[in-house]
């Protein structure tokens, strides 16, 4: 750099830079009042009832599950938090999410380059007359005088938000899968020991009344429908063991493991359920579902993409400082050196409506996302007031069912007697024994269905709870 006296102005090359005090000082006044994206507070646009129809006593724990006071459910759900491979997938979604804000945030901070060149030519000088030998550094900054740039990171920030809060609804629904399929499982052995032990009565059945067949006391007809009743209770066993195998198989691959590699489990029994747990009010049931957080985050992300497309219509200021050592050898690189100090007003005056398009665009992605907030809190509701409701109408099934099944006994035992004594034809018998089977299993259909009633209902109610991967408020 050659130095000519002048205190304003830096020559190198034939080239005139303004002094740096002319670009640094307005810049910086303007960059002191640039103001941060501000974060709205909207609400939903739908009316929140004030409180839902019912309203129990037990408090719902963090680890909802832990509620049915089952080892076994606890280690499946523990195992399945850990190594659920769909789960892994929706974590990393989140990974990805967070890098892409961190990736948006850099534009915030200088950029900063090195360059490097060398160069040979013979004979000496070269003929082109530049230099062989170069060393360079360069640095630009924009100035976020209007906030563009930080209403774009906050963009980004949320949406890595509602992918972490879309990580917690997964884990929600895993572990509420994990527990229906269990207790579905835990049904279907139910209902095949039920089989197996039908198909025993039916034999023994069978065996009595052929005894008396031969004294006329026994048509053949009743031979015949008694043996249908037996192979039709063996078909209901063939369903049975199926839907075991099968749900098995599910809880397998629910586990991270390949179909097959879950153990048999012994014998187990439905748990028995507590009161009805406590609602709360439907403002904190938005506040705590990490749908409703996941939704409500995209219409902030949205929001503020809409504020940085309208940003976006603003100049923009920017500055850019490079120095360089340059030279025809190494020997005489270091004394030749230049830098410059550069700034730049760019001002939008016509793009053909694309910058305005632009905002439009964003602005209905918002309305939208408003919208969809709006219905995944509705939904919040509803879900919980469906929940609500047929829980304590199955409780009111279940008393029903437990009558019948109790009557149907009785029935089916006094018609047996009635018959032994020549009162009642065998038919009143048989079709007494099938509607006593046939309840029977309709009873422990019924305690499964109370069961997946009550886990929606965990599930609705549900706000987050601690993983492996992340620690969830």
């Amino acid at each position: 750099m050659e130095n000519k006296g002048k205190k304003d102005k830096i020559v190198d090359h034939g080239k005139t830079y303004i002094s740096a005090k002319y670009i640094i000082v307005p810049v910086m006044l303007l960059f002191l009042v640039a103001c941060g994206p501000k974060i709205p507070n909207i609400l939903a646009p739908v009316e929140s009832p004030q409180r839902f129809s019912y309203r129990g006593s037990e408090a719902v724990p963090d680890r909802w599950w832990t509620a049915f006071e089952d080892p076994r459910l606890n280690l499946l759900v523990d195992s399945a938090l850990a190594n659920n491979l769909d789960l892994a997938a929706i974590w990393q979604r989140f990974k990805a999410a967070e890098a892409v804000a961190k990736r948006e945030g850099a534009d915030l901070w200088p950029q900063l380059e090195a360059s490097a060149q060398s160069a040979m030519s013979r004979p000496q000088p070269d003929f082109a007359g530049g230099e062989n030998v170069q060393l360079g550094i360069s640095a630009s900054y924009e100035f976020d005088v209007w906030g563009r740039i930080r209403t774009a990171v906050q963009a980004e920030k949320f949406r890595a938000t509602a992918s972490l809060a879309d990580y917690r609804t997964a884990a929600i629904s895993l572990s509420s899968e994990i527990a229906l399929t269990w207790y579905r499982m835990v049904a279907a052995k139910k209902q095949l020991a039920l089989a197996e032990e039908q198909i025993r009565t039916n034999q023994n059945i069978i065996k009595s009344i052929r005894a008396r067949f031969g004294s006329g006391q026994v048509r053949a007809v009743d031979i015949l429908r008694q043996l249908q009743l037996l192979e039709s209770t063996k078909d209901q066993k063939i369903v049975f063991e199926t839907n075991v195998s099968l749900f098995e198989n599910q809880l397998a691959v629910l586990l991270g493991k390949s179909p097959g590699a879950v153990s048999q489990f012994s014998e187990t029994n439905f748990p028995q359920l507590t009161a009805l747990p406590e609602t709360g009010l439907p403002l904190e049931l938005v506040r705590r579902r990490p749908d409703v957080q996941r939704a409500y985050d995209l219409l902030l992300a949205a929001d503020m993409d809409m504020a940085s497309a309208v940003k976006n219509k603003y100049p923009r200021l920017s500055i850019r400082l490079s120095g360089q050592l340059r030279a025809n050898d190494f020997n005489t690189l270091f004394q030749n050196w230049a830098y410059s100090l550069a700034g730049n007003l760019i001002a939008p005056l016509f793009y053909g409506g694309r910058l305005g398009a632009e905002v439009d665009r964003t602005e209905a992605i918002k309305n939208q996302s408003l919208y969809q907030y709006g219905q995944t809190v509705l939904t919040a509701f509803q879900e919980t007031e469906d929940a609500l409701i047929r829980d304590i109408k199955q409780r009111e099934r279940m008393e029903i069912l437990k009558k019948q099944v109790e009557l149907a006994e009785k029935t089916s035992r006094q018609l047996r007697l009635e018959f032994l004594n020549g009162l009642s034809p065998y038919l009143d018998v048989l079709l007494a024994l099938d509607q006593e089977q046939q309840l029977r299993r309709d009873l422990i259909d019924a305690k499964a269905e109370q069961l997946e009633i009550r886990i929606a209902l965990y599930r609705a109610l549900s706000g987050g709870f601690e993983t492996d991967q992340v620690a969830m408020p």
